[in-house]
């Protein structure tokens, strides 16, 4: 079994105490960091350029950035440039983003599929170097090239729920995310879907320490899920990411609860205590 492990930091932190978790995070020897782009706190990629300028080895994730509210052309920019100066560290995410979200800021599109699916394949070409011109039902490029794309391929993931957008992340990109409503059962469904090389990550809700049960039964009943996540020590949430390992995950990528104490603490407990035991 090979597999990596990472972290979320949820948004819901401050960004003034980002530079800390991150550096708690690479000292720690955490192998990704996930960082999210959540209406309305953090822009995943600002907040990525932060974290990837104040380590050095740490590969940093943002999942996912919500495609209504960016123009194509802007995301390649952005990530190429950090593609360029922080090569082989960043994991990029793209999806439909909450619907409710993209409502209020007057960018709900009638057919979130049909945009998605657009939009990933311009970003790829752009990123790949090639010079654009489409014109679909949401995206538009005009004779669009980069003049500083990628200097070795960029990984493109898809995030998503439904199975329409599982099988267009099948079709068109490197990998898939799956949100922390993924069972083990639903992992191993995707993977056998899944073309070969394909990746993916998942999320998995994990509370540790004291009141570790009860906050994850809470979040769990707040959001309407079961079956998922796992409260305990650290070979009791290791055993939980080898049951995902062994359904076909690349990735386990550990959620704490919104309400976790030390979230600075949870980073070490992941990569000092739970890390070795599925390494």
């Amino acid at each position: 079994m090979t597999i990596t492990l990472g972290a979320i930091l949820r948004p819901q932190l401050p960004p003034e105490r980002l530079r800390s978790a991150v550096r708690t995070a690479d000292e720690a020897g955490l192998d990704e960091l996930w960082l999210w782009e959540d209406c309305f706190l953090q822009g995943g990629l600002t907040a990525a350029s932060a974290a990837l300028a104040w380590t050095d080895r740490l590969r940093i994730g943002v999942g996912l950035l919500p495609v209504p509210l960016r123009n194509v052309a802007l995301t390649a920019m952005e990530t190429a440039a950090l593609h360029r100066m922080f090569p082989g560290r960043l994991s990029l995410a793209v999806g439909h983003g909450v619907q409710d979200w993209m409502a209020q800021v007057g960018a709900r599109p009638d057919s979130p599929l049909t945009l998605l699916s657009e939009y990933t394949n311009a970003l790829r070409a752009l990123l790949n170097g090639e010079r654009v011109t489409t014109s679909g039902t949401y995206v538009t490029l005009d004779d669009v090239a980069l003049d500083w794309p990628p200097q070795t391929p960029a990984e493109i993931l898809v995030g998503g729920i439904g199975p329409r957008t599982l099988a267009l992340a099948g079709r068109i990109a490197d990998g898939t995310v799956l949100n922390e409503s993924a069972t083990p059962g639903r992992v191993r469904e995707i993977r056998a879907a899944a073309p070969a090389p394909h990746r993916i990550v998942v999320y998995v809700f994990a509370a540790t320490g004291e009141g570790a049960g009860a906050r994850l039964a809470r979040e769990l009943d707040r959001l309407g899920l079961t079956g998922v996540g796992v409260a305990g020590d650290a070979e009791t949430v290791a055993a939980e990411v080898r049951r995902y390992a062994d359904a076909g995950a690349d990735t386990v990528v550990l959620l704490p609860t919104p309400d976790d104490p030390d979230p600075e603490g949870f980073l070490r407990f992941t990569a000092e205590q739970v890390r070795p035991l599925v390494k």
